[in-house]
């Protein structure tokens, strides 16, 4: 894209050439549906109407806004932005894909440090409290890290959450 954009609208200076190609990147975005005939010709009845109502976008287009030239060269620079786009939709779900292995590593190697650390106070004051709180008998912790630790206590929250379920069941 940046090819196409070195070759179009050199008669505008970089600040207009931005503003131009930034807002008819945005029109592509918008509407991925539409093709890029009718994209062009929704922004020049745009630029029309805000020209008539005195509030241009682009004062600088007023000059050559109906040029061949310039029709020519938005046409293919909304061409190159309807492939990026069509090129990132279609990638989309190998990018989904390497965000959910980039998700799943990051647990695992957190579940690897977790293994190596030894549990922290508040992990065993929550043990103890769940102990008597369900009148289960206390294994010993000394030798247990902090995933060790964390998984009994979901195994405990998890075997009386359905018990508590079971029994609002029954009630029913």
């Amino acid at each position: 894209m940046s090819y196409i954009k070195s070759k179009i609208f050199l008669s505008l200076s970089k600040t207009q050439k931005s503003a131009l190609c930034n807002y008819l990147r945005a029109l592509v975005k918008k509407s991925p549906d539409f093709c890029v005939d009718e994209i062009f010709k929704k922004f020049i009845e745009d630029e029309e109407y805000y020209f008539k109502m005195n509030n241009p976008h682009f004062e600088f287009l007023s000059n050559f806004l109906f040029d061949e030239d310039f029709k020519k060269e938005t046409l293919l620079y909304l061409n190159e932005c309807k492939k990026y786009y069509d090129y990132k939709k279609s990638q989309k779900p190998l990018v989904e894909a390497q965000k959910n292995f980039e998700k799943e590593k990051r647990n695992y190697l957190k579940k690897i440090k977790m293994s190596k650390e030894t549990p922290t106070k508040k992990q065993l004051y929550y043990y103890d409290c769940l102990c008597k709180k369900y009148s289960i008998d206390k294994k010993d912790t000394s030798n247990l890290s902090k995933l060790d630790l964390k998984n009994m206590i979901s195994e405990i929250l998890d075997e009386y959450s359905r018990n508590s379920e079971h029994i609002d069941l029954c009630r029913d």
